[in-house]
């Protein structure tokens, strides 16, 4: 559809991730030069079901025979308020790139299967090292859903033999009071998430080395860690 008219088209993020290590994919996620307006015309005209799901972010979710694939145009931030992004269209993955959160999470692959690493998100992947991209501080400022994603991410794709890194985690111990901005929703479903990773205890046990597991579970502490994992 997309590179038939002319545009590119890209796989990225989770279905990249999980495919290069073969693991579940649930979402499909795709990017492209295309604007929204261009999506939802093509998709329209090879008739496929394009629902506008966020549009002014640039993106549009095609229904194809039932099956959703999220299609976002390349974009940039260029504000934030630590919970939101406003963003402009960009004009690479490169640039589509240095938005994203972890180094893992900014892989794409064309419709042949090729990959691109912009960042070097697959020697990470590949070692099992949940890397923030560029500056940890900056990252996190964009969106503190990030620091609670941070040890998600560890949970399941990270390696609890060598730990989490260490400049992530003196970033996330700086700015923690970040997670107060955010809603009890969004905190509970990422919460939630990483409990349902196999063994999420050596997460949630670095969690307690910063001031984040009491600020989301205040009263929390390492001795309340295998009930809280089993009652999940």
């Amino acid at each position: 559809m997309l590179t038939g008219a002319g545009h590119q088209a890209w796989f990225v993020g989770g279905c990249v991730r999980n495919a290069l290590i073969g693991a579940p994919i649930s979402d499909i996620d795709l990017t492209t030069d295309a604007p929204p307006e261009r999506v939802t015309a093509l998709a329209k005209a090879a008739g496929f079901h394009p629902v506008p799901t966020g549009f002014d972010h640039g993106t549009v979710t095609v229904v194809v025979e039932g099956a959703p694939f999220e299609v976002t145009t390349f974009r940039r931030d260029v504000e934030t308020d630590g919970r939101r992004a406003v963003v402009a269209y960009a004009g690479s993955i490169a640039e589509d790139a240095h938005r994203r959160d972890f180094t893992m999470n900014a892989l794409y692959a064309d419709p042949a299967g090729a990959v691109a690493d912009p960042l070097g998100g697959l020697p990470d992947l590949q070692a099992r090292r949940v890397r923030f991209i560029d500056d940890a501080h900056d990252r996190i400022r964009e969106d503190y859903l990030r620091i609670l994603r941070f040890f998600r991410f560890h949970a399941w794709y990270g390696d609890p033999a060598q730990g989490l890194d260490p400049g992530a985690l003196a970033a996330i111990a700086e700015l923690s009071d970040g997670l107060e901005t955010l809603s009890r929703e969004r905190v509970g479903a990422e919460i939630r998430k990483l409990l349902a990773a196999p063994d999420p205890t050596p997460s949630v046990a670095a969690m307690g080395t910063t001031s984040v597991l009491t600020r989301v579970l205040p009263g929390a502490d390492a001795r309340a860690l295998p009930v809280l994992v089993h009652h999940e």
